[in-house]
């Protein structure tokens, strides 16, 4: 494949097969992998806080219920 400057784009280049236009700018792209990575990470990291959460809570449920069943004198 052959690539052909932008004019006054240094970071763009034409592709002579399909003359579409493709980005040079590799700083720009890992900078924007790296932010996505870091969304990625911290969603999951926010799912498994939730699971944790919903985890504890029905702990919580089942404690409950247990000490209601020793009052009761069951």
């Amino acid at each position: 494949m052959d690539y052909i400057k932008v004019k006054d784009k240094d970071h763009l280049e034409r592709d002579t097969y399909s003359h579409g236009i493709v980005s040079t700018d590799v700083d720009s792209y890992n900078a924007y992998i790296q932010s996505y990575k870091k969304a990625y990470n911290e969603s999951q990291r926010i799912k498994n806080l939730e699971s944790d959460v919903s985890e504890i809570k029905s702990d919580l449920n089942e404690i409950k219920n247990l000490l209601r069943s020793l009052a009761n004198g069951s």
